[in-house]
Formats: structure tokens, C-alpha cells, sequence
């Protein structure tokens, strides 16, 4: 491909800081701006303008992307086999394997999960009798400290403030032990080991500084100190760094990104170039007005607007209903007439600001028989079947792993109980050894007893160990799963739970036999690294036609054809911290984000009261909400249910709304009784009834004045079939809004 065509297929926003490959270059880029294109078209004008793809690092956000623009630069060069483009975890990673030596670990570390840090936490809370409330917020300050790369006693001075800092930093030193210890890494140690490397090993860091003549980083928005503090120490000679972020869309500031790198990029780097994508090829012009109504209201933000040339589109409809299951009828009618309309359900996504959330949602969909997807709920490699075949491989990868060793020692049972473990702990530790490294030199000395427990299982391990590369890694996996019995542990019950967890391990093999045949030359440290670097975005599952529920946060980087955007109250979407203005200028990026997810439709929704924290409240409605007052594209749905009919949508009193007030009660019950194949089913008939309560029903109808000796005088909102239960909502004036089981409630009609 000739050059003139590459640049040629881009518009003049784009094509600018592609040409512009000499020094410090910053890309503000808007949602759905065509910023992966850019980043893309860039390298691959490199190459073919004679920079080596050795020389090239780009580093994206998931491994998901990073894989689609190495096969995009491929497609345009034929060439870019030894170009590193990787996620900041990944590419630090390969530096670790490399130099992890130099730092007194060896290269055969395992890399430690969620799970395995709340595990060391418990241990070390249990054996300095700490309060096991402190491991609620411990893993937070472990992962706050190492964002900023501060030392437990730098963490001390910084937040001496804080209760129980003394604990807090008592706790992360002996976790830092106990992870080297184990010749460990955690997600965040990844990072800073890498940055604590390349400070003070010239080796290493300038091997990395020659390779790398050109460096990109996407999603520059999400990074954190650390990560910038590395990029900047790898461009140090050639000074060829391209970053491309959007500060609107910067959502992970809790766990440590730091939207102030795009503003000291322009500062600590010389003549840096400064240019903005901000037209917008994914959403129509509605949803586009929608997001810079809304977005233009930060203060922390570079000036820059969206503009599109796609169509106007459908209006954005705004939903007010009383409560979750009215907004989960919505939802579920909305979707119907979708299908309806020639959509799939995967082109579709229910978004909300965080997971407990969705339970409503999940109910509605699901007597509504709308098959959907939570994004983000138990992960694949976080089941527990998983994570003991992958406890197993990681102990033959690495010897000093006591969390692997821990966890199989007693799976399958051989009768070691937790005495025992404590046992061979204390054994271990007085002679500064691994657990393992402890059974094979002393194994044989342990009591009968122990000995005839624990050395079947040693055995195992060494003869497993030995074989490792003497396999290929599938039938490998294979021998480990056979040899230790793993799949007849789940025999035993014959439950439908363990005939579940079985199809989970032949997924697992499925999965490794996948990874053999894309790289057939990686060994079984590689594939352990390559899955315990996956993150949300890479798990998902396109070939499934389900609707996607999921946080906002979950869907970073994704697009779909229609998004529901629910929940949009005060304290739920946003949520109140404080009222610290940099909090809610990160809930405003969160909802902005959540609007430019979608591409032709998009639904707002927000209830008077919900469910939450064990009962029913009311909320006011979302800041966000009101800044979109008097946009004229904006489409008001509401239910008529017989009180308050004349009220607008709380958004100020020069809202111009269109109201479509749809008379029919049994819309309020839509989430329960609608068929998804034919919508239309219940509207125009009363579909709700009492016909299985033991009282009568009569006069207890919406509106309706009841009393009830304990909470006083209310008047009915609302009715509707909870988990086989006849549910009846009543506003008490005096205690608010309960919910209430019909058939054992003392009330009295009025």
C-alpha cells in the first residue's frame, strides 16, 4: 500500500498527528472519534516509512485491544511480528521475566489475583489479632499506597490522619513479606517493580530505551503516576511519544488513574503537539447533543466539542417511574419493541453505576424471557473448579508459591486439616522456606502420622514438576487434571453444581488447547501469565445473543447499538461522596461515557424510590438530569397511575418534554408478564390481580387511602408480584414507603 493512500483514508483531524511522528505528541480524543484508527495508521506509516516494528511499543488498555490493532497494522504493513503492543501490566511483565532477577525474585514468579491478596491479608490480620473489619478497607490502602509508590512508612506520613494507620501499615509491610516470600507479584507490584527497575538497573533500562524509538499509549486518561513515571523513563532517548486520551472519559480515578498526567504531559515534555478528534463517527447527532450538554459542565477538561455528521435519529427517551420494577417494565418493553424493530439482543446494553443495581433489571428481563449477560460477575477464571486446576500450574511454574501450595494441599481430600497446615507453616517458615521446598528436603523426617498425609502429594508435585516440559502444554494440563484427580473429586456428589464444574474444566482445557495452536511455542509460565492478565473487556462473550447488563465501568471501550442508561437519581448515578467537586466531575465523565456507549438509541430512566440497604427510599432525581433541561430531542415517558398525574419530570419548569403519559396500569407490571415475542400482550388490559390471595381484594386499588396500625395513614402506588409474593406498595405519611405482603397486613381501607 502506497503511503498517499494510507493517510488519504483519513479525515484532516486525524491525519495531523499521524504525520507528526517526531517528539512529544498529545491526542485529545473524543468518544467514537476514530482515536484506535489513528493510533493504527500511525505505526503502520512508521513502518512503512522504514522504522523497524521492533522499534515501536504501543501500549492499549485490554488485551482485547491490543490483539485488534496489532491484526489492523498487520493488515495495512504485513509486518509487525516483533512490535510490543500490550497492555502497561503485560509489557511490564516481560520486562519483569527478564530482569526480575535483579530485584531478588526469580523469573519464574506467579502473579497474584484479588483473591489471593484478601487471602494473605486474612492470614496476616488472624496472626497479629487485628479486627477482620480492617480487611474491608486494607486491600484499598495496599493498592492506594502502590498507585502513588509509597512505602508503608511514606503511606504513614501521608495519611497519618487516617484511624488505625498504624495497623494499616503494619499489614501492607508484612504483605510485601509475604508476597516475596512467595516470589510474587500482585497486579500493582507489577507496576512499581517495573518503575523501581528501571530507576536503578542501567542494564535494563537502557536495553528498553534503545529498543523502543517510538512509544504510543492509548487511553492515556486511565493511567496512573506509576505507569506515567515508566513511559517517561522509556523515551528518554528518542523522545517519540504519542499519547491519545480523552479527560471527559476519565472513570477510574478510585483505583488510581490520574487525570492530571494529561495536563503535566503538555508540561513536562518540550514543544509537545497538541491536537483534538472531535467528530464523532459512532452516535447519532441527538446522543452527541445529549453528551456535551452534560459534559461541558466539568471544570477539569481540555476545550473540545463533538460534532457528527451521522444522522439526527430517534429522540432520547427519559423514563420517571415510581419504582425499579416500573423501570424494569420499561426496560423490559423497550427491548421487545426493539427486537421487534430488526435489533439483536447483543446489540443491546443496560448500564448502571454499580452492580447491586441490576437485580430489578435481572427480574424484569427474565419474566419478560430476555436473555441477557451481567459483564463483570463471576469471571471465568475466578471459579473456584478453575482456580484449583490453575493453583496446581502455577506451583509447578513456581515452587515458592505457599497460596497455590495451600489451596491443592487438601484437594482432592487426603485429610490434611488446617493443623496440620499450620504444621508444616510454622516447620517452613523457621527454616525460611517455601512450604514445598520444605517437603522436599524434609519431608521424610515429618511424623508417620503427617508423612503418610502429605508426601503422596509431594511426590505428585516433583514428578509433575519434571514432566513439565517434556509435554506439549495441552496434554500437559491434561496429565495434571488426570493425575491429580481432579475431575473425580467433582464425581463424588453427582450434582448438577459439580456437572457444571466439570464442563468449566473441559472449558479450561478448551481454552489452553486454543492458546497452544495461536502460539505454539509459549511455554505453561506463558499461558498462566496470558490468562491472569485478562480483564472484564477481554472475557466477554460476542458470539452470545443476550442483552448486556453491566456498570458503566464494565463497558469502557465497547459500543452498542441501543443503551439503557437506569438508576439516574442522586446517591445512585451520581453517588454522593462528600459533595467533593472532583468526585462528581468523575460521576459526570462516568454518565458521559455511559451516553457515547451508544450508537442509534438511547433511554434515560429514574424512579421516585427503590429498594436499597434493606429497604424502600425515595430519591431525588439526578443532577444530570437537570442539566439536561430544555433540550427539545428529549422524549418524556411516564406511567399514569392514578396520583400526581399532572406533574413534568423534576428537571426545572422550562423543560420542554414531550409527555407521553401511557394510560395502563399493567405497565407497571410489564417486567413480570411480558412475553418478549409479542410486546404488545398486555397493554390495554389489567394484567395484574389478586386472584391467589386468601383476603379480599376489593378496594385496594392504586390510590386508594389504607391505614395499618403501626405505620399509620398511606395511600396504595403501586402493585405488584414479587418472587411468588402479592406485594403491595403503600406511601405512609408518616414512615414513607414500605412494601407490604397482602395477605398479612392488618391494613384497613379508608
Amino acid at each position: 500500500m502506497e503511503n498517499i493512500d494510507l493517510i488519504n483514508t483519513l479525515n484532516d483531524e486525524q491525519r495531523a498527528p499521524v504525520l507528526q511522528t517526531e517528539g512529544a505528541v498529545l491526542v485529545t480524543a473524543g468518544a467514537g472519534s476514530g482515536k484506535t484508527r489513528v493510533l493504527t495508521h500511525r505505526i503502520a506509516y512508521l513502518i512503512q516509512n522504514g522504522v523497524h516494528p521492533y522499534n515501536i511499543l504501543a501500549i492499549t488498555f485490554t488485551n482485547k485491544a491490543a490483539s485488534e490493532m496489532k491484526e489492523r497494522v498487520e493488515r495495512i504493513t504485513y509486518d509487525c511480528q516483533d512490535m510490543w503492543v500490550c497492555t502497561f501490566h503485560s509489557m511490564c511483565v516481560r520486562i519483569l521475566r527478564q530482569f526480575a532477577d535483579k530485584l531478588g525474585y526469580t523469573k519464574s514468579f506467579s502473579i497474584y489475583g484479588e483473591q489471593e491478596k484478601e487471602s494473605i491479608i486474612k492470614q496476616i490480620l488472624a496472626s497479629q489479632n487485628l479486627d477482620e473489619e480492617l480487611k474491608k478497607t486494607m486491600a484499598y490502602h495496599i493498592s492506594n499506597a502502590k498507585n502513588q509508590n509509597l512505602s508503608p512508612a511514606q503511606y504513614a506520613q501521608a495519611f497519618a490522619y487516617l484511624h488505625e494507620i498504624e495497623s494499616i501499615v503494619k499489614v501492607y509491610a508484612m504483605y510485601q513479606e509475604e508476597l516475596k516470600k512467595n516470589n510474587a507479584f500482585d497486579f500493582d507490584d507489577l507496576l512499581i517493580k517495573t518503575l523501581e527497575l528501571l530507576q536503578t538497573n542501567a542494564e535494563a533500562r537502557e536495553k528498553y530505551q534503545e529498543r523502543f524509538h517510538y512509544i504510543h499509549i492509548d487511553e492515556f486518561q486511565d493511567t496512573n503516576r506509576v505507569q506515567y513515571e515508566i513511559a517517561k523513563i522509556l523515551c528518554q532517548k528518542y523522545g517519540n511519544i504519542m499519547v491519545v486520551g480523552d479527560e471527559d472519559q476519565c472513570i477510574y480515578g478510585w483505583r488510581g488513574a490520574n487525570i492530571q498526567n494529561i495536563f503535566d504531559f503538555k508540561e513536562d515534555f518540550r514543544d509537545v503537539k497538541v491536537y483534538k478528534l472531535e467528530q464523532n463517527y459512532r452516535c447519532t447527532k441527538n446522543i452527541i447533543d445529549v453528551a456535551n450538554r452534560v459534559i461541558k459542565n466539568n471544570a477539569q477538561r481540555l476545550d473540545k466539542v463533538l460534532y457528527t455528521q451521522n444522522p439526527t435519529g430517534e429522540p432520547i427517551e427519559l423514563f420517571v417511574g415510581y419504582n425499579d420494577v416500573q423501570e424494569a417494565g420499561f426496560v423490559a418493553r423497550r427491548i421487545g419493541e426493539l427486537i421487534k424493530q430488526g435489533f439483536n439482543y447483543k446489540d443491546i446494553a443496560v448500564l448502571m453505576r454499580y452492580n447491586a443495581m441490576s437485580r430489578s433489571i435481572e427480574e424484569g428481563l427474565l419474566h419478560a424471557n430476555i436473555p441477557y449477560k451481567v459483564l463483570g460477575g463471576m469471571k471465568f477464571y475466578e471459579r473456584a473448579e478453575i482456580k484449583n486446576v490453575l493453583a496446581y500450574l502455577k506451583l509447578i511454574v513456581n515452587n515458592l508459591d505457599n497460596e497455590s501450595l495451600l489451596r491443592i494441599i487438601n484437594f482432592p481430600k487426603r485429610g490434611i486439616g488446617s493443623s496440620s497446615i499450620n504444621q508444616l507453616r510454622a516447620l517452613a517458615d523457621a527454616q525460611n522456606m517455601s512450604i514445598f521446598n520444605y517437603l522436599k528436603a524434609f519431608g521424610d523426617t515429618l511424623s508417620t502420622s503427617l508423612k503418610n498425609k502429605v508426601l503422596p502429594f509431594r511426590d505428585l508435585m516433583i514428578d509433575l514438576i519434571d514432566k513439565q516440559n517434556m509435554m506439549p502444554l495441552l496434554d500437559f494440563v491434561k496429565e495434571v487434571i488426570l493425575r491429580a484427580r481432579i475431575k473425580e473429586a467433582y464425581l463424588e456428589k453427582d450434582t448438577a453444581e459439580d456437572e457444571s464444574r466439570i464442563a468449566n474444566i473441559d472449558s479450561l482445557l478448551a481454552s489452553v488447547d486454543n492458546y497452544a495452536k495461536i502460539y505454539p511455542e509459549d511455554s505453561l509460565s506463558e499461558y498462566l501469565q496470558a490468562i491472569t492478565l485478562l480483564s472484564d473487556a477481554d472475557e466477554r462473550d460476542e458470539s452470545q445473543d443476550s442483552v448486556v447488563i453491566a456498570t458503566v465501568h464494565a463497558v469502557k471501550g465497547l459500543e452498542f447499538r441501543a443503551v439503557f442508561v437506569v438508576g439516574l437519581e442522586d446517591e445512585n448515578f451520581p453517588i454522593l461522596r462528600e459533595n467533593s467537586e472532583n468526585d462528581i466531575e468523575e460521576e459526570r465523565r462516568l454518565f458521559y461515557v455511559a451516553v457515547t456507549r451508544a450508537k442509534e438509541r438511547l433511554f434515560l430512566s429514574r424512579c421516585d424510590s427503590r429498594f436499597k440497604y434493606g429497604s424502600v427510599r425515595r430519591f431525588m432525581p439526578s443532577r444530570f438530569l437537570d442539566e439536561l433541561r430544555g433540550m427539545g430531542n428529549i422524549k418524556f415517558v411516564s406511567f399514569n397511575l392514578g396520583y400526581n398525574l399532572d406533574r413534568q419530570p423534576s428537571l426545572g419548569s422550562n423543560n420542554r418534554y414531550e409527555s407521553h403519559a401511557i394510560q395502563d396500569d399493567a405497565y407497571t407490571n410489564y417486567a413480570l408478564n411480558a412475553d418478549a415475542n409479542n410486546t404488545q400482550s398486555n397493554i390495554g388490559q389489567n394484567s395484574f390481580s389478586f386472584e391467589s390471595l386468601s383476603k379480599s381484594s376489593d378496594g385496594f386499588v392504586v390510590g386508594a387511602q389504607v391505614e395499618h396500625p403501626r405505620f399509620g395513614i398511606g395511600t396504595i402506588i403501586d402493585t405488584s408480584k414479587l418472587q411468588s409474593m402479592n406485594v403491595i406498595i403503600i406511601d405512609f405519611e408518616d414512615v414513607g414507603i414500605k412494601n407490604l405482603t397482602f395477605d398479612v397486613s392488618p391494613l384497613t381501607l379508608l
